[in-house]
């Protein structure tokens, strides 16, 4: 058993907490930009089509720039979306394995075996902090990933659209 005063347990413990909390920053930061870009995606659509504007009314070069700068825009809320998406593995727990999160509990639950499970995970509470690390990490690199492709469509998007209509 591992000792309430372990450095590695309290290391590990805190650096759960930390990649609990980026991951909630990561999922907020990506509802907001979902946000932004859905606000003014609708209100340039809203703005051109009131216009009776299309993009088939722009010369070749300049249309492919507009349908290029489409497509970021697209690949950017999706790329949002799945940042905003709820990121967890299928339970792999086993009897002898430590609970490390919601769908170990509900596996252990399920078999019966969940007061053997909570008893067994505090035996070595330790391998069940590393374990939740090694998947919450995943889970935080993942968002921070797919936030970052967004960013980079979004910024795409943003030189694609006006330049397609200084080549007009």
């Amino acid at each position: 058993m591992t000792p309430p005063d372990d450095p590695e347990m309290r290391a590990g413990t805190q650096l759960l907490a930390d990649l609990r909390g980026e991951i909630a920053r990561a999922d907020a930061k990506a509802t907001v930009l979902v946000g932004a870009l859905g606000i003014s995606t609708g209100g340039l659509a809203a703005l051109l089509t009131d216009r009776g504007w299309s993009p088939a009314q722009l010369p070749t070069p300049a249309a492919l720039l507009w349908w290029a700068g489409a497509a970021s825009l697209v690949i950017a809320v999706f790329a949002l979306l799945l940042a905003v998406m709820p990121r967890y593995r299928s339970s792999c727990w086993t009897p002898g394995r430590p609970l490390t999160y919601f769908g170990d509990v509900r596996r252990a639950a399920r078999a019966g075996r969940l007061t053997a499970a909570l008893a067994e995970t505090g035996h070595d509470p330790l391998r069940g902090v590393l374990l939740a690390l090694a998947e919450t990490s995943g889970i935080a690199a993942r968002k921070h990933f797919w936030i970052r492709t967004g960013l980079i469509s979004f910024g795409c998007a943003t030189v694609l659209f006006p330049g397609s209509m200084l080549l007009a």
